[in-house]
């Protein structure tokens, strides 16, 4: 949403401060000049991107979601982990195969509706909890972990730096529609000067454009996507340090609290608000 709200905000202050030096819009709708920076623009995505372009587009409407890095889905998260230890610290970490062959069915994993519709997340807790259930170590589980970060974080981090560098580009391709207006001016020498003037005018209108879609709009794109991926980490961190304090032999609640350190200050619930969840749910079994 806020996404949104800063893209209207960037249109509306260069309408708005244009139209207080007395200019006139109607000169600024090029369709060529958005035909000609639009297409090569898009094109150049499909050559970079070969047969991740489709990928990328996925990633692009990323802008359009609500953020899942909220205190709300952070406790969640820490309150599940804690279930899951307990069970396995009373009955032995065999209790869990049943709720890690099928999250979606288990008393468990439904309680937290925001966790479980992040498959990754599922994924993580219940591929490093089999490995802990095989004989895993604390130390072998953290490596597996580390590796299956970096991962994600590569294949995360391509769409938004492929954007980067398409952004990086449209002042360039603004340059090439302006030279084609120009050319164009050019073979109009001999028209009175207004004729020319507005066909001067009409070219620069394509630098202006490849300038203000860059550094207004597809370059902020792929920064805030880079955030994204860097909120969507978080969770995972969190998830590899409590796994291997819980590996360790720590107890669940200081398991947890290894993982609620690793939540960034803006959303990490407080240890009080863990505590009381936790009391509220032992006093219903």
């Amino acid at each position: 949403m806020m996404a949104i709200i800063g893209m209207i905000g960037v249109l509306l202050s260069v309408i708005v401060g244009y139209k207080m030096l007395d200019g006139n819009l109607s000169i600024m709708f090029q369709p060529a000049e958005f035909v000609i920076i639009g297409g090569i623009a898009l094109f150049a995505l499909i050559i970079s991107a070969g047969k991740n372009f489709i990928f990328i587009l996925k990633n692009i409407a990323g802008i359009f979601r609500v953020s899942r890095a909220n205190k709300k889905n952070y406790l969640d998260l820490l309150l599940l982990l804690h279930h899951l230890f307990t069970k396995a610290q009373r009955e032995g970490l065999i209790s869990l195969e049943n709720h890690l062959d099928e999250p979606e069915k288990s008393d468990i994993f439904r309680k937290f509706p925001g966790i479980i519709s992040q498959p990754k997340i599922i994924v993580c807790i219940t591929d490093n909890l089999r490995i802990l259930i095989s004989g895993g170590t604390a130390q072998t589980l953290e490596s597996l972990i580390e590796i299956d970060i970096d991962t994600q974080n590569k294949e995360a981090l391509y769409p938004p730096s492929v954007i980067s560098k398409i952004g990086d580009s449209l002042p360039g391709f603004g340059i090439v529609a302006a030279v084609l207006g120009v050319t164009l001016a050019m073979t109009k020498i001999a028209e009175p000067p207004e004729v020319l003037g507005q066909t001067v005018a009409a070219a620069l209108v394509g630098t202006f454009l490849g300038v203000l879609l860059c550094y207004g709009f597809v370059n902020p794109i792929a920064t805030y996507l880079e955030h994204q991926v860097q909120e969507e980490e978080v969770f995972f961190i969190a998830i590899k340090m409590a796994l291997v304090a819980f590996a360790e032999g720590t107890h669940p609640i200081l398991a947890v609290e290894a993982g609620r350190r690793a939540i960034p200050t803006y959303g990490r619930p407080s240890f009080q608000e863990i505590e009381s969840e936790i009391r509220k749910w032992k006093s219903k079994t």
